[in-house]
C-alpha cells in the first residue's frame, strides 16, 4: 500500500475513534453482534437486549467452578452448540436433534486472546447422564444443552461457563446479514442445502465469497475427507465470519446480525454477561484465535462407527486450554456442585 494511503487510512481510523463510532462485541467467535457509539449506541443496544432475552435459556449443571465466575474480570470458556434443526428435521426428530458441531471457545481477559477447540460429532466418549460411551454428537439428542456441557466437561476436565446453541438459520442468516464471507474451498463439492434437497449447493476449489447456504455446505460437508478436517474447516469458517463481522461500518447491517442471532439463538449468558466481552471486540484486528484439534483414529470394530480419540493429542488440548483459562490442573474439578443457573429453566 502506498504510503499517502496508508497514511489517509490511518487518520481516518482516528477521526472513527475519536468520534467513537463504531465499537463491536463478542457473543462467541461465531456470533458477532455489532453495537454502535454514540448516534445510535442506545438504540441498538435496547435492540440487542429485547433480542437476546427472548434467547435466554439457562440450564443446571454441574459446575467446575469453586467461585461464580465474571466475565468482567475472568478467564471464561463458551460452548458452541450447533444443531441439525433444519425445519423437516425438527419436525422429524422434535427436540431429540444430534449437535452437528461441537466447538469450545475459551477467552483469555488479559491476552485479549481467543483458543478454539472442534470436537468431532462422532467422538466416542463418556456421557454422564446416560452412564455410558456413545458419540458425543448422542448427547444433545438424549439431554440438549444440559447433557453435552456435562459431556463436554467430563472429557475436557475443564468448566464450561456458557451455551450458545445455533440451528442452521441463525449460520445462513449471519454470512447473509454481511453479504458473504470471504473462505477458500479446498475442492469441488455437491451438498445438500438446509432444507436437505440433495446436490442443491455445488461449489468449485478455490477462494470466493460464499453465501450463507454455500457456507453451510462447506461447513457441513464430509464426503471427501475426515471429521477432524471438516472441524478445521468450521474453525476457518468462523474466523471468517469474525473477520468481516469486525469490518463492516454499516447500521443496518448491524440490526440484521442483532436479528439474524436472536431468532435461532439459545444461550445462558445474560445481556450484561455479553456486554462484559467488549473489550475482546475493540480488540479488532489484535483479537488472537488459535484454533485446536483432536487427532484420533476411524474405528468399526463393532460395526457402528466411532472416532477414538487419540489420547495424547486429547492431554495436549486440555492441557492448553487449563492455562488459557489459569486453572490449576490438579484443582481443576475440586469441589464441584450445581451452578447457580435458574433450575426452573432446566433442560431435560
Amino acid at each position: 500500500m502506498p504510503e499517502f494511503q496508508r497514511t489517509q487510512r490511518m487518520s481516518q481510523k482516528k477521526k472513527k475513534s475519536r468520534k467513537k463510532r463504531i465499537f463491536m462485541w463478542i457473543i462467541v467467535p461465531l456470533l458477532i453482534v455489532a453495537l454502535a457509539g454514540a448516534g445510535y449506541a442506545t438504540f441498538l443496544l435496547k435492540k440487542a437486549e429485547s433480542v437476546v432475552s427472548k434467547s435466554y435459556k439457562p440450564v443446571k449443571t454441574v459446575s467446575k467452578r469453586t467461585e461464580t465466575v465474571n466475565p468482567d474480570m475472568d478467564n471464561i470458556s463458551i460452548l458452541l452448540i450447533g444443531v441439525d434443526e433444519s425445519k423437516k428435521r425438527k419436525k422429524q426428530y422434535g427436540s431429540a436433534v444430534r449437535s452437528d458441531a461441537l466447538l469450545v471457545a475459551t477467552l483469555n481477559k488479559k491476552d485479549k486472546s481467543v483458543k478454539l477447540l472442534s470436537i468431532p460429532r462422532d467422538s466416542y466418549v463418556y456421557i454422564p447422564e446416560k452412564d455410558k460411551y456413545d458419540k458425543i454428537t448422542h448427547a444433545h439428542a438424549y439431554g440438549g444443552p444440559k447433557y453435552t456441557i456435562d459431556t463436554v466437561q467430563e472429557l475436557l476436565d475443564i468448566p464450561i461457563d456458557y451455551y450458545v446453541k445455533v440451528n442452521f438459520y441463525a449460520f445462513i442468516d449471519v454470512v447473509n446479514a454481511l453479504d458473504g464471507i470471504e473462505v477458500e474451498v479446498p475442492y469441488a463439492l455437491s451438498e445438500q442445502d438446509s432444507n436437505d434437497r440433495q446436490n442443491a449447493i455445488r461449489l468449485k476449489p478455490g477462494v470466493q465469497t460464499l453465501n450463507g447456504e454455500q457456507a453451510l455446505a462447506l461447513a457441513r460437508t464430509r464426503h471427501k475427507d475426515t471429521d477432524v478436517m471438516r472441524g478445521m474447516r468450521q474453525q476457518e469458517i468462523i474466523k471468517a465470519i469474525v473477520k468481516k463481522a469486525l469490518s463492516i461500518q454499516s447500521f443496518s447491517k448491524h440490526t440484521d446480525i442483532i436479528k439474524a442471532v436472536g431468532d435461532n439463538m439459545e444461550t445462558n449468558m445474560s445481556f450484561n454477561d455479553m456486554k462484559s466481552l467488549i473489550d475482546y471486540g475493540l480488540a479488532g484486528s489484535g483479537l488472537t484465535i488459535d484454533t485446536l484439534t483432536l487427532k484420533g483414529d476411524d474405528d468399526m470394530s463393532t460395526g457402528i462407527y466411532y472416532y477414538k480419540l487419540d489420547d495424547d493429542s486429547l492431554e495436549e488440548a486440555k492441557e492448553t486450554l487449563k492455562s488459557h483459562l489459569g486453572i490449576d490442573k490438579d484443582n481443576s474439578d475440586s469441589n464441584d456442585g450445581d451452578s447457580d443457573s435458574d433450575s426452573s429453566s432446566e433442560e431435560n
